[in-house]
Parts: structure tokens; sequence; C-alpha cells
């Protein structure tokens, strides 16, 4: 059964460099993880300050397992002061 979430964070106009740092040394390490299917950060096309990560895994034991690692503390440490509301994070089933 796969896997989608979708992670959406406004930044402050003055952390959107820092932010999209932040997102962007995400990539990498969460592409290497099992069960990491598909990881993109986008941004919107009309508000630059608003960045969606959109990500597919094998499983819910593959999200769990994402959520608990050095990388994400890392990012839900620094991202309190880099947003200016906190992030919505939606997981969805695929059905077919």
């Amino acid at each position: 059964m796969t896997i989608r979430v979708v992670a959406r964070a406004v930044a402050r106009p003055e952390t959107r460099v820092a932010l999209q740092a932040a997102l962007t040394a995400m990539l990498e390490p969460t592409r290497r993880e099992a069960g990491c299917v598909r990881y993109e950060l986008t941004v919107s096309t009309t508000d630059p300050d608003e960045f969606v990560m959109l990500e597919e895994w094998r499983s819910e034991a593959d999200v769990a397992r994402h959520l608990q690692t050095p990388h994400v503390a890392e990012l839900l440490a620094k991202a309190p002061a880099l947003v200016a509301a906190p992030p919505d994070i939606r997981s969805y089933r695929v059905l077919g």
C-alpha cells in the first residue's frame, strides 16, 4: 500500500531563504531512506514563501521510521523560527 504525504510550510518573508535551505537539506538523506519512493520540494508559483514537500512511501511504517531520523529532528527544531504558522502535514493512502 503506497502512502503519499503532502507537507506544506509557509516561511515568513525574512526567513524564506533559510527555510528553503533547511528543506533542501532534507532531500538527499530522505531519498536514501528505505521505503522512500519519491521526495520532492516544490514552491508555489504564486507565493514564493510557500513550500510543499511531495512524498511517496511504500508503507506507513516507512513514514514512521522517517519521522524518527536525525534529519527530521533537526528540521523540526529549526522550523518554529522559520515558519509563519505550523506546517500542515497530511498523509493519504493510494486507492487506485
